[in-house]
């Protein structure tokens, strides 16, 4: 699973209605071109297609003030929440994917309920476990890897990534057990996303012909 398809539904969903610069800011703004595949061209083609298969509504609006054609604001449509809400609630417990995936669903977790994030990461936490008790049904780890030669170091990796992500993962259920973070439901959310005209203070500043759509 790409995060690209998630983040840029979140970074629209928080807007309202955003244009592809602005969805671009956002996500550099969040540092998702580091750890992620969030790139201009990514993002760009990802509005695209998601404005064709009806996730998205594009509208034109006023010409960009950079020149070129009518810049294009997408809005997040019906099916475009159904979309956001079961790529975050899969990226959440779907422990076999790339951290930048859990990545990109922790970066918008607020969205849910508290219950329903503390239930979803305890599934993360379960899964995780099952993956380790079957990775190692038949590795017994106090012989050292060498008892299979380097391959044993590639088991002795996954078993320690496991349980980095289960340590990881109870730690923050913890937290939001105990109060972290205002969740769906329970005030006023956290904006995490920049304002018309507002200075991206980690830009990179690398121009893409996107940019004027």
């Amino acid at each position: 699973m790409s995060p690209i398809r998630l983040l840029v539904l979140g970074a629209v969903r928080q807007h309202g209605r955003a244009h592809g610069y602005q969805v671009r800011n956002d996500l550099e703004y969040w540092g998702a071109h580091e750890w992620s595949n969030a790139k201009p061209g990514s993002i760009y083609h990802a509005l695209k297609q998601m404005a064709k298969q009806g996730v998205l509504l594009a509208h034109e609006v006023a010409p960009s003030t950079a020149g070129g054609p009518p810049r294009t604001e997408y809005e997040i449509t019906e099916a475009g929440h159904a979309e956001y809400f079961r790529l975050l609630r899969e990226s959440l417990t779907a422990y076999d994917q790339n951290v930048d995936v859990l990545s990109a669903a922790v970066g918008f977790i607020l969205d849910l309920p508290r219950a329903e994030v503390v239930d979803l990461l305890e599934k993360r936490v379960a899964a995780i476990e099952a993956w380790r008790g079957a990775v190692t049904e038949n590795y017994v780890p106090e012989d050292g890897p060498e008892q299979l030669g380097h391959i044993g170091e590639i088991l002795n990796l996954w078993v320690y990534t496991a349980d980095a992500g289960a340590e990881w993962t109870r730690g923050l259920i913890a937290r939001i057990e105990g109060g972290a973070y205002t969740f769906a439901g329970e005030g006023e959310p956290f904006i995490g996303v920049l304002g018309e005209g507002e200075e991206n203070p980690y830009a990179t500043g690398v121009t893409h012909e996107g940019d004027r759509s």
